[in-house]
């Protein structure tokens, strides 16, 4: 798995810019079709990969797909990964990386269907001046080309490095547990590979940071994974050479468990309507239990989670 993320990474960064309307933006495109087709992935809605879109004059393209699960009349669960980049740079992390997990993701699907269908949603225009705009290819998904509802989307953005967190490189955060109860259930019973250390946490404590937007201020339940931003974010030197395929190998196979146990996991609600903290704690302990001792932070309460919240998003610089 780890050439081919390799690969794909390397594939999507080399022209060098993948900025909306750009010529790696459109050899992006046709990369991940060429992907889905080799991996033999059928378009969303029996369609085919291009679902094309226009706001305000200017030309977007999504790029769906969809696994086959053992449940067809079941809603889907959604990986989503967006392909364009912010402004002239390679985007390897931000976010080549996200796709070349979700189309390793979608393989092992392919090989061993989930209960559920998983569409593989590469969104275009996430990035400025589009973010939260109409134009934000998740927000025109969402409101105009799904077919059917969603039963959770799974998001990522920024995947591919060592978390900038001292003694926390392999830290993998995921935000949007508290949207539904049966989430918490989803991810206490997820395996979690040795490679990463998984710290749910609340979407409040950074506001709502990529794909996931539209869902939920439509009070849909989701999950966001990210190793949060690092030096070269938004950077000419978000490059190839600077990932940890080995993290997004751990990456790749906790987010298929995750995908599996989503699909089989009833959500129901209520929306943001219970206290997740007493799982936060659990995963808290786990990962920087430790530290956080050394640094006489009990983990013991919502303040004590306010309080280790609010190191680390000084030192990530959010």
């Amino acid at each position: 798995m780890i050439e081919q993320l390799r690969e794909d990474v390397a594939a999507l960064a080399a022209p060098g810019t993948r900025e909306v309307g750009s010529t790696g933006h459109e050899e992006a495109r046709s990369y991940l079709q060429e992907r889905l087709e080799r991996l033999g992935v059928p378009g969303y809605g029996g369609q085919g990969y291009d679902w094309p879109y226009e706001v305000g004059g200017q030309p977007f393209v999504n790029v769906l797909a969809q696994v086959p699960g053992a449940d067809a009349a079941a809603s889907p669960v959604l990986i989503a990964a967006h392909y364009d980049t912010c402004g002239a740079q390679p985007g390897a992390d931000d976010n080549a990386a996200a796709m070349a997990i979700a189309l390793a993701v979608g393989e092992r699907l392919l090989a061993a269907p989930a209960e559920r269908r998983v569409i593989l949603a590469f969104f275009d225009a996430e990035e400025p001046p589009y973010y939260l705009s109409p134009a934000m290819g998740s927000v025109h998904f969402y409101e105009n080309q799904r077919t059917e509802d969603i039963h959770c989307p799974l998001v990522m953005d920024l995947v591919g490095h060592d978390t900038p967190i001292m003694g926390l490189g392999d830290a993998l955060f995921l935000t949007g547990m508290e949207s539904d109860p049966g989430l918490a259930q989803v991810i206490q019973r997820a395996k979690r590979p040795e490679g990463i250390r998984a710290v749910p946490t609340l979407n409040r404590y950074i506001g709502d940071q990529s794909d996931y937007h539209i869902f939920r201020v439509n009070r849909r339940p989701y999950l966001f994974l990210t190793c949060a931003r690092w030096e070269h974010y938004h950077a000419p030197t978000d490059t190839p050479e600077k990932l940890n395929y080995e993290k997004m190998a751990q990456i790749a196979a906790y987010l298929e468990t995750l995908v599996r146990e989503t699909a089989v996991q009833p959500l129901e609600g209520p929306f943001e309507g219970y206290d997740s903290t007493p799982v936060e704690l659990e995963f808290l302990r786990s990962a920087v239990g430790p530290i956080a001792k050394a640094f006489g932070m009990p983990l013991e309460s919502r303040e004590d989670i306010d309080r280790i919240a609010q190191v680390f998003i000084a030192q990530l610089g959010l």
